[in-house]
């Protein structure tokens, strides 16, 4: 997607009018966390982006990748063994949680 205009821009206003176009279609950062027993203890097993309408996850070594439709669908590929709960966590730039 882009982002277009009639009216002329001054060579200040440029950067602020991308930086924002990057911040409204930035992707969503998640972590597949697997949890071993309740609160034991816990990894993070791999790292995803969600676009809008598809979602990308990757293995923490980078070894394997996914294309998925919807972020959730990373669990399937994250075997949990017996006590271990895998799910997302969406991460928050230090400054948004502020």
């Amino acid at each position: 997607m882009t982002h277009t205009t009639d009216t002329s821009l001054d060579d200040a206003d440029f950067p602020a009018l991308v930086a924002e176009m990057v911040a409204d279609q930035a992707p969503r950062v998640f972590a597949v966390v697997l949890e071993y027993g309740e609160q034991i203890d816990a990894q993070i097993a791999g790292w995803g982006m969600a676009l809008d309408e598809s979602a990308y996850v990757t293995t923490v070594d980078g070894r394997t990748q996914y294309v998925l439709t919807e972020p959730e669908n990373a669990l399937k590929y994250f075997p949990s063994p017996a006590n271990t709960s895998a799910y997302l966590v969406w991460a928050t730039h230090p400054a948004q949680s502020a």
